[in-house]
């Protein structure tokens, strides 16, 4: 069964960090790009960065360039989000989600929120001012 499993959510002040992880099981990142989405209450979905499959290229939301990084550990068959310089408008619930592509660009940060081959079950942060 192909399913992620995403951990590390949690309360923080402004201007801290947290990192998500994000593990996969059943399959494994080859050929898969991977990536981050995230739903505020009263938004919609909300891509936050991707991953292409080659891990060569990395896409952001305008709204967290510069303080989140992805990355992947292909030995752990886990795709993390590093979060930096958190902002009160970053308290969502975060979602992992893998689409079965080779394709790179910017359009797997939507792709990713709708698309999906494999979903996460979301977890929570919460940043306080």
């Amino acid at each position: 069964e192909v399913q992620l499993q995403a951990s590390g959510g949690g309360l923080v002040q402004a201007g801290g960090s947290l990192t998500l992880s994000c593990a996969a099981s059943g399959f494994t990142f080859d050929g898969y790009a991977t990536g981050w989405v995230r739903r505020a209450p009263g938004n919609e979905r909300e891509g936050v960065s991707a991953l292409s499959s080659t891990d060569e290229g990395t896409y952001y939301a305008d709204s967290v360039k510069g303080r989140f990084t992805i990355f992947t550990d292909h030995a752990k068959n886990t795709v993390y989000l590093r979060m930096n310089n958190l902002r009160p408008d970053d308290t969502a619930v975060y979602y992992c989600a893998a689409l079965r592509t080779r394709t790179n660009g910017a359009w797997l940060l939507r792709a990713l929120g709708y698309e999906h081959d494999a979903w996460g079950q979301g977890t929570q942060v919460t940043v306080s001012s």
